[in-house]
């Protein structure tokens, strides 16, 4: 884990907040993962300006988008300056049973100020059924053919 990724893991714990860290999707790595209530947070650095970076970012979130997940992404130095402010982001963004304090359904931010609950995420749907002729999301998956003198 990287410096703002620690320092997020820890403001989530102090919050109270059980997550999944460098949590396995598919064939992608999440850096922070909310599985029951279908949020992902992401710790972007620089390297995510890059054209394509930023390609196979939106090709990667149109997906997780696809299993019902909802992304919020954050700059390292957003993380490094406010991690509490991000975590009340992250509060703001789930169901009222994810936060500290869950009396009466709300959550209580870091600060102690109450945050407005959020409607539930619409419900996962079991994605269709994978025929043989299309593509797996988790690589060296599925059928394929090879062709005389593909590479190994």
């Amino acid at each position: 884990m990287t410096l703002p990724e620690k320092v997020l893991a820890k403001a989530l714990r102090q919050a109270g907040l059980h997550v999944r860290r460098q949590a396995p999707i598919g064939r992608y790595i999440a850096d922070f993962a909310f599985h029951g209530a279908r949020v992902i947070v992401e710790v972007d650095g620089f390297r995510h300006d890059l054209p394509e970076a930023q390609l196979h970012d939106a090709e990667r979130d149109e997906w997780l988008a696809s299993q019902g997940y909802r992304i919020l992404r954050f700059r390292n130095q957003q993380v490094l300056d406010d991690p509490e402010g991000v975590v009340g982001v992250i509060l703001e963004s789930l169901p009222p049973r994810w936060g500290k304090g869950r009396v009466g359904g709300a959550c209580t931010a870091v600060s102690g100020k109450p945050l407005e609950a959020v409607p539930p995420l619409t419900p996962f749907h079991d994605p269709p059924t994978r025929t043989p002729t299309q593509p797996s999301p988790i690589e060296g998956e599925g059928e394929r053919e090879t062709f005389e003198g593909e590479g190994l």
